[in-house]
């Protein structure tokens, strides 16, 4: 059983601050970065939410864009993500907007929580109980046991804590906001705790990006070996395959080209033209002498193609032999839709090339091929 990754994602003043003091809420962000929440949403396959940030902001938890549900549907997926709340006490109100929208719902709580609910939600959740205090280790066991491959937490202020606290957070999105907010009263994104390794552990930055006038600082929380890096760059792959136009002929991937632990290339099926491949894609944007190659790794959701339908085309794993790239990790092996015999795996280790499968991803990959016949 894999338990899984985990997404911190939260918007915070200069100063701190996740809100103000005052009833109605602080929107820290602008409709740039509210477009990338809601992005990252419908790449999740859950959403988690702390029972104090339900009953303060009472909000929906929804992906908003049509088209994002529309390319759920088309993957295979729920339309919206599994919804969860987290409450120790078990005080929530069956009158909250959360329960009124979207698809599935699951409450975590403990044994007296379990309790006090009763059957107040009996016809709008599925309530479970982590025991005597809320385990969250557990919770992403039970999530785990349920398929879930990539969860989103949202906050609050505990919820956060307890995740990085616990050392359980695979990423951290930070969204910082040009506002100060100052007031000692307001919820600010962190409490004090024992944070694994504090002060000395860094978090890695791997991307910081601009969403309007909010800066988006991308963090990696955990240290890193090469099995952490190969399950970091596979799932990077695996976001750029949700971006392929959809297609009933041919198989949605997605490609990451690494070097010297930083993405030098990327593609996806069909992002150029109709018959480009994901790792084509990545190949093209590269020089064919760039000296990186000779050290780079290709991450590939779909076993590297052994043959092209055109002629005028050379098979990914030619392309990958040729460019001089030592080490492959894939996600699965292509199936016989399309191709009754892919050798790709074969080939490039014939030629002394390192193929890693990381089976464990394979699910996750194939999610937005699941209109396809992958027998």
């Amino acid at each position: 059983m894999t338990r899984p990754h985990v997404l911190l994602s939260v918007a915070m003043s200069v100063d701190g601050y996740i809100d103000d003091a005052s009833a109605e809420r602080l929107r820290l962000s602008g409709t740039a970065d509210f477009d990338r929440v809601d992005q990252v949403r419908a790449d999740s396959d859950a959403i988690l939410i702390g029972a104090e940030t339900l009953r303060r902001d009472n909000p929906r938890l929804l992906v908003d864009s049509a088209d994002r549900r529309a390319t759920r549907i088309a993957a295979g997926k729920p339309e919206f993500p599994l919804k969860i709340t987290v409450t120790a006490s078990g005080d929530l109100d069956p009158g909250l907007r959360f329960w009124h929208h979207g698809g599935d719902k699951l409450v975590y709580t403990t044994d007296a929580g379990a309790t006090r609910l009763g059957d107040r939600l009996s016809c709008l959740t599925e309530v479970v109980s982590l025991g005597t205090e809320l385990d969250f280790g557990a919770l992403l066991d039970d999530l785990g046991r349920r398929g879930i491959a990539r969860l989103m937490v949202e906050g609050g202020t505990r919820i956060h804590t307890a995740f990085l606290a616990a050392d359980l957070a695979d990423e951290l999105h930070l969204a910082v906001a040009p506002l100060l907010v100052g007031d000692p009263g307001a919820p600010r994104f962190l409490d004090a705790a024992s944070y694994p390794g504090a002060p000395h552990r860094r978090m890695r930055l791997a991307d910081v990006t601009q969403a309007g006038d909010v800066a988006v600082l991308r963090y990696l929380p955990k240290p890193e070996n090469q099995a952490d890096r190969d399950i970091r760059y596979l799932r990077r792959a695996i976001e750029l395959a949700r971006l392929c136009p959809p297609s009933d002929t041919a198989f949605s991937v997605g490609a990451v080209i690494v070097a010297d632990d930083v993405e030098i290339a990327t593609g996806y099926s069909r992002e150029t033209d109709a018959k480009v491949h994901a790792e084509e894609s990545a190949l093209d944007k590269l020089d064919a002498d760039d000296p990186r190659l000779s050290r780079a790794t290709i991450y590939t959701t779909l076993e590297p193609c052994s043959q092209r339908s055109t002629a005028t085309r050379l098979p990914c794993t030619d392309r990958i032999l040729r460019a001089g790239i030592p080490r492959v990790v894939l996600a699965w092996r292509e199936p016989a839709t399309f191709v009754a015999n892919c050798v790709g795996v074969e080939k490039l280790r014939q030629q002394g090339v390192e193929v890693i499968e990381l089976q464990e991803l394979a699910d996750e990959a194939m999610s937005m091929n699941r209109h396809l016949d992958l027998s």
